[in-house]
């Protein structure tokens, strides 16, 4: 067994998605004519006001070291580093008066900024 999967198994907490997140996801995926082959990436960058960032992006090309997670139908990739930082977070979405877009439920955070797009541990 190599490392990767070893640390996978150890932190099985994986990325989760609500019913409203997994709606727009499959929205997003279908407006854009994306195929059966495409699924959401989730990522953390360096950057934004509390130190780190998070980014949702579609790929159809699996990286190295790539962790993948299935959750209501919806194929998950995370690189190693964004895992480290994301296990246990759920992905929800909203469309209320008061913002609009998805949110990072995530358990890690010990601190976000106010837009709700950057983090810190």
């Amino acid at each position: 067994m190599n490392y990767q999967n070893l640390i996978t198994r150890i932190f099985f907490k994986m990325i989760t998605i609500t019913d409203k997140a997994k709606s727009k996801i499959q929205d997003l995926m279908h407006d854009s004519q994306m195929g059966a082959d495409y699924f959401l990436r989730v990522s953390v960058k360096g950057g934004g006001c509390s130190g780190l960032s998070y980014n949702l992006d579609f790929d159809n090309e699996e990286q190295k070291g790539d962790q993948f997670f299935e959750d209501k139908g919806i194929k998950i990739a995370l690189d190693m580093k964004s895992f480290l930082y994301l296990a246990g977070t759920e992905l929800d979405f909203t469309d209320g008066l008061n913002g609009k877009g998805f949110n990072f439920n995530n358990p890690n955070a010990s601190r976000s900024c106010g837009c709700g797009e950057s983090f810190s541990v």
